[in-house]
């Protein structure tokens, strides 16, 4: 018995996935301390509709996904490896692009310097994204 709370432990803490999309959705809603109306409300989704998400019953759209993200205060991009949207290096670049994209101390041009820096040691070290690669040709 002593095993499976320190499971759920070390799950809560981040370091294990805890598998699939509505059974990290139900943990992180647990996290934080919402019930599930609670978490319905927050994101504009039906009780219902939500119940049968964490139940793995429905497959969220990436709208869907960002709205819960928004509402559970956590990056879409870690909703989106869970549904399998994106996979964990497509994640770590976009949430790079989200922290420099939504810094309010720095201006649009110096945003636009930044990325651009992030990206040219992306390619320098081979982690370019197809986006990048069709537009440099």
């Amino acid at each position: 018995m002593q095993k499976l709370a320190t499971w759920g432990s070390i799950e809560r803490m981040g370091s294990l996935n805890v598998g699939n999309l509505g059974e990290y959705l139900r943990e992180q809603r647990r996290n934080a301390q919402l019930t599930l109306r609670q978490l319905a409300d927050a994101a504009g989704v039906s009780n219902p509709y939500l119940s049968q998400i964490e139940r793995g019953l429905r497959k969220p759209s990436a709208e869907i996904l960002q709205q819960l993200a928004r509402a559970l205060r956590i990056s879409a991009e870690t909703l989106y490896v869970q549904a399998g949207i994106l996979d964990e290096r497509d994640r770590d670049e976009a949430e790079v692009r989200s922290v420099i994209l939504a810094d309010p101390s720095i201006n649009e041009q110096q945003k636009q310097v930044l990325l651009q820096i992030y990206e040219s040691f992306r390619k320098e070290n081979g982690l370019a994204t197809d986006d990048d690669s069709k537009s440099s040709s």
